[in-house]
């Protein structure tokens, strides 16, 4: 599921993963190894969701003595948490059309 804002994809599968990776690593940095992307790509997709939203999901405090991290903000935690139900009921309730498209789709050739 995506969420478009004008031509912006606010919300969308990438971005609810790499919160999830946020979530559990408090790191963009780790967050974007753990899934294969650059930082660079991380950073960017952060911001675009934190200026897409009325309230940012995601806030980093800047590294040094004490150092840094990355969290979630309640906004965040709520976002993902309302995408993942609303992306388990949409799979339960469509699970029968789901498998019939899954129908149409072949399968791997080695």
């Amino acid at each position: 599921m995506r969420v478009m804002c004008g031509d912006v994809n606010a919300i969308g599968p990438g971005k609810i993963e790499l919160l999830e990776a946020i979530q559990e690593h408090r790191s963009i940095t780790a967050a974007a190894k753990a899934l294969g992307m650059s930082y660079r790509r991380a950073w960017l997709l952060v911001d675009e969701l934190n200026r897409s939203l009325k309230e940012p999901a995601v806030e980093t405090a800047a590294g040094g003595a004490g150092g840094g991290g990355t969290a979630l903000t309640p906004m965040g935690v709520r976002l993902l948490g309302l995408y993942r139900g609303i992306e388990s009921k949409v799979q339960e309730a469509c699970r029968e059309d789901i498998k019939h498209l899954l129908g149409f789709v072949q399968a791997p050739r080695s």
